[in-house]
């Protein structure tokens, strides 16, 4: 592994890795929704220009082609902002690629709260749910830019469709670069025996800072990265199940389908224990910065604190 933690964007660790899969597959495309920009695309774009497509504000176009090139034998990457893309294309992602199981890689930016000034109807908190319940569909969530630089080049060169979410801000580095993850398999950040953390996104690292407050206060804490939302380990979730006694989930998303819902459906089938879900009550968010959001809407580290305390307390 690298010893260099390098301070990015997880858009920006996506604009880095379509370069380099650029120069790896020769029929790599890139589509966008005019988000070229906000999305990082241009350095692709630049080297190579003709296997780059904006299509312009048309979401549902933008499947559509990108399922047309994925026909003709290339391998697509495609993204616009998480509350457009499912959003706004629903159907297109359903029936044109996840029903042909295309090679089809769809890229959610600024996903949860995190999005921050932009507003509610900006801040996509139902894109995992939606995705995540759509067969064929892997689901991907990064917590920072080493990750996502990670991920994306192991999804890019896998086969068949996923769904990659992205944050807006620039994340502190949970990972250093050259990490090795694997899509599928959560990554243990603390070792702890009396409740789990299972977080994605930018989420990990409030997770991270709960378990130094837990430590302070007498409990381990074991918290994992669950980066890859479906397929779920289902085993390895059974297994902190029974090492733990209790899960606390944290995402910035609504706490209906996403990450929570996916912890809980499995250990209800596996071995039923408590599982604490943080994350966004069943509403819409607002303007606001990420910070100020975080606080008023529980995605704090002092949140998941105190759901791992109770967690505890109920085991």
């Amino acid at each position: 592994m690298s010893e260099k933690i390098k301070e990015g964007s997880m858009r920006d660790a996506l604009g880095d890795a379509l370069v380099e899969l650029g120069a790896e597959y020769k029929e790599l495309c890139v589509v966008g929704a005019d988000t070229t920009g906000s999305l990082k695309l241009s350095a692709f774009g630049s080297k190579y220009p003709e296997r780059m497509f904006n299509v312009g504000i048309a979401e549902q176009n933008m499947i559509g082609i990108s399922a047309g090139l994925a026909l003709s034998g290339k391998k697509v990457v495609c993204g616009s902002y998480a509350v457009f893309v499912p959003g706004r294309a629903v159907d297109q992602i359903r029936n044109t690629v996840a029903y042909l199981g295309l090679d089809v890689k769809i890229v959610g930016s600024h996903g949860g709260l995190s999005t921050g000034p932009d507003g509610g109807s900006h801040q996509a908190l139902e894109d995992i749910s939606i995705m995540r319940s759509m067969a064929n569909m892997k689901v991907i969530v990064p917590c920072d830019y080493g990750s996502a630089h990670e991920l994306i080049l192991q999804a890019a060169r896998e086969t068949g469709p996923c769904y990659i979410r992205l944050a807006r801000p620039t994340s502190q580095p949970v990972y250093q670069t050259g990490v090795t993850l694997k899509i599928g398999k959560p990554e243990v950040l603390r070792e702890g025996r009396d409740v789990t953390i299972a977080a994605c996104g930018l989420l990990v690292q409030e997770a991270l800072k709960a378990h130094t407050s837990l430590k302070e206060a007498g409990v381990s804490s074991k918290v994992v990265d669950v980066h890859t939302i479906k397929p779920l380990d289902s085993l390895f979730v059974e297994e902190c199940a029974r090492e733990t006694g209790a899960f606390v989930t944290a995402e910035d998303h609504n706490i209906h389908g996403g990450l929570g819902s996916a912890i809980a459906e499995c250990v209800t089938e596996l071995y039923p224990v408590k599982v604490i879900k943080v994350g966004v009550k069943d509403s819409f968010g607002e303007s606001g910065e990420p910070a100020e959001l975080y606080e008023k809407y529980g995605l704090t580290e002092r949140n998941i604190t105190q759901a791992c305390l109770k967690a505890v307390r109920q085991k």
